[in-house]
C-alpha cells in the first residue's frame, strides 16, 4: 500500500485491491474524465416520459439530478413528438 501513488490508494480504500487492479489493468496510461452527470441525458429524457405523472416534477428532478427547467422542457418535446 505504501508503494501506490495516491489515486491507486485512494480506490484500494474505495473499491478494494482486487476492483483497483482490474481497474489499473483495464485502464493504465490512459486519461479517463468522469461526466458531471451519472445518467446519460437523452435516456433520462425518455425515462422520464415514462414516469412523469403529471404532478411529479419535482422528485424527478431530485432523482435524476437535473433542473425542473430542463425537466419540463422534455416533458413538452415529449408531447411535441
Amino acid at each position: 500500500m505504501d508503494l501506490l501513488q495516491d489515486t491507486y490508494a485512494q480506490l484500494v480504500d474505495l473499491v478494494g485491491e482486487d476492483l483497483t487492479e482490474k481497474i489499473y489493468q483495464l485502464y493504465r496510461g490512459q486519461q479517463v474524465s468522469c461526466p458531471m452527470r451519472l445518467y446519460n441525458r437523452d435516456k433520462v429524457a425518455k425515462q422520464i416520459l415514462t414516469e412523469y405523472n403529471g404532478h411529479n416534477i419535482a422528485e424527478l428532478t431530485r432523482k435524476y439530478d437535473y433542473s425542473q427547467r430542463w425537466v419540463r422542457q422534455m416533458i413538452q418535446l415529449g408531447r411535441e413528438k
